[in-house]
């Protein structure tokens, strides 16, 4: 307040006249409205925030981003241990277990019998629980199933590759 009264009395200096006396019943009375109108923009500001509807809290994205790292991570090591497969073999796991198309329709697409969907997952699904298993020793990897023609998805926990694995 001190600072906003010496600024307007600066402001002001030219309208007063220092031969006419004290110049303290100015000053006072600049500070008074400098305080009046300081308290006027406080109620005002008070009254404006009270009529704006209270925000929502924020949605805390550090689980998000810990997901999403932790998806990044486990791609990583699927894209890793998809690599040695052949490429038959990685197109019926993408159609089989990641779509969750049945044999039939994935044989169809790609223009080969029901057979071969099957050998090929047969073989796919073989050479990933050793390539898993080789990186986790004394785990159990999970094969997935099919029920009624459909191969259930299976999304395998890969650990993080060793070195000596590479």
């Amino acid at each position: 307040m001190v600072s906003q009264t010496f600024l307007e009395a600066w402001r002001l200096r030219a309208r007063v006249d220092a031969d006419g006396g004290s110049l303290r019943p100015w000053l006072l009375g600049i500070a008074t409205n400098t305080v009046r109108n300081t308290r006027r923009a406080a109620r005002r500001h008070a009254a404006a925030l009270s009529r704006v509807p209270p925000q929502a809290a924020e949605r805390d994205f550090a689980d998000d981003v810990a997901s999403r790292v932790d998806d990044a991570e486990l791609l990583e090591h699927v894209q890793v241990a998809l690599r040695p497969l052949r490429r038959p073999e990685r197109e019926v796991i993408a159609l089989c277990v990641w779509s969750g198309l049945d044999y039939a329709s994935a044989a169809q697409a790609l223009g080969v019998p029901v057979g071969t969907v099957r050998s090929r997952l047969s073989r796919a699904r073989t050479k990933l629980a050793a390539a898993v298993g080789a990186g986790r020793a004394g785990h159990t990897t999970g094969r997935g199933s099919v029920r009624d023609g459909h191969a259930t998805r299976v999304r395998p926990h890969l650990p993080p590759l060793q070195e000596g694995n590479r």
